[in-house]
Formats: C-alpha cells, sequence, structure tokens
C-alpha cells in the first residue's frame, strides 16, 4: 500500500467510528478514530489497535507497552513521556506528531513512515526497524543503541546527538540529512556501527573530525 498523505487516502477511512471513553488494558480496538481525545496515564498496554486513525490526540504519561498496531493513521498527536516499549507496529503512518521522552525500546515497526514529526529523547534501543522512513523529521538525542535498521531512510531530517551504538544497518540511507548543528554533533555515538550506512560527501566532511577523534588519528596542519 502506497503511503497515504491524508486521513482521506485511507481505504477504510469511510468505515471509521469515532471513540468517546477511556483506552483500557488488552483493549481491542478495530476500525476507530480517535479525535482530539486527551489520554493522562492511560493504562492500555497489551491492546490491539487495527485499521484506526489518531488525529489531534496527547498521550500524557501511560502505558502502551507490548500493544500491537497495524493499519494505523497518526496525525497532529503529542506521545509525551509514554511507556510504548515492546510495541508492534505495522504499516503506520506519522503526520506532524511530537514524540518527548518516549520509551520504545524493543518494539518492531515494519513499513512505518513518519513525516514532519519532533521526536526528541526517544528510546529506540534494541528495536527492529525494516522499511520505516523519517522524512523531514527532528530527530534530538534518539538512542538506536542495538537497534537492528533494516532499509531505513532520513530525507530532509535533522539528526542531533543521536547515539547509533552497537547499530547494525542494512541498506540504511542517511543521505539528505542534516548531522547536528549549533556547535552538537549529530551522531554522538557508534560510529563504528555505521557499516551498511550510505551517507553523502557533506555529510562525510561533518563526520570527518568526528570519525578522525573516534579512531585516535590526529589532524594538524603544518
Amino acid at each position: 500500500m502506497k503511503p497515504p498523505r491524508a486521513l482521506a487516502d485511507l481505504p477504510f477511512a469511510a468505515e471509521l467510528r469515532p471513540f468517546d471513553g477511556e483506552l483500557e488494558l488488552d483493549g481491542d480496538y478495530d476500525r476507530v478514530r480517535f479525535d482530539s481525545a486527551a489520554f493522562a496515564e492511560a493504562v492500555a498496554g497489551g491492546s490491539r489497535f487495527a485499521e484506526s486513525a489518531f488525529t489531534g490526540v496527547t498521550f500524557d504519561g501511560g502505558r502502551l507497552r507490548r500493544a500491537r498496531l497495524s493499519d494505523v493513521w497518526v496525525s497532529e498527536t503529542r506521545f509525551i513521556a509514554l511507556d510504548a516499549a515492546e510495541c508492534s507496529w505495522t504499516d503506520a503512518w506519522f503526520s506532524g506528531c511530537v514524540l518527548a521522552g518516549v520509551q520504545a525500546f524493543s518494539s518492531v515497526l515494519r513499513r512505518v513512515t513518519l513525516r514532519g514529526c519532533k521526536l526528541d529523547s526517544v528510546n529506540f534501543r534494541e528495536c527492529k526497524l525494516t522499511d520505516v522512513l523519517f522524512e523531514d523529521c527532528v530527530l534530538r538525542d534518539a538512542d538506536f543503541g542495538g537497534a537492528k535498521l533494516t532499509r531505513v531512510r532520513f530525507p530532509g531530517c535533522t539528526l542531533s546527538d543521536a547515539d547509533f551504538s552497537k547499530v547494525t544497518c542494512t541498506d540504511v540511507d542517511l543521505r539528505g540529512a542534516t548531522l547536528g548543528g549549533d556547535g552538537v554533533a549529530g551522531i554522538r555515538a557508534g560510529y563504528d556501527s555505521l557499516r551498511g550506512a550510505r551517507i553523502d560527501t557533506l555529510q562525510l566532511m561533518t563526520l570527518a573530525p568526528l570519525l578522525a577523534h573516534h579512531l585516535g588519528i590526529a589532524v594538524e596542519d603544518a
């Protein structure tokens, strides 16, 4: 399925029914539309969301751990300090969302697109990301430590202080991303784990001093 650009592009958009209530532990949500809802400290671990949409929703704290989400549209939604570890996201599309202090470690993401999103201190450690697109996103202090990245792309993104320690890269494309700025390195750790990633010439020039420092090479002009 081609990644949708708007809610109306979803083949199941006309069949969504509005949700008015509270999320529950191990809940089952099929073809549900969540509009402008605010979930504070929601406990919805183990829940299943299928062919559903979140628009203008706020998650403030709470637990979504081990939830399964497939064919899910998420737009203009805020995830603040949410425990979303060990989740499964398949065919999910994020547009204009904010993720801050989110614990997403040990999750599995397959065919996931994030467009125009802001990610601040998101923990992707030990995740498996396959066919994931970060497009025009800002990633600050993103932790990919120990993650397995397969066919992951970052066009138009800005990465600041990202950690790629012990990452496994397979066909990872960093070209077109801005690495760092204002004195902050784009990638602060994990240079030795970037085998299998592609970068462009400008990125190489940006990373060169950091790579030299990592390898213990002194760069001094005579």
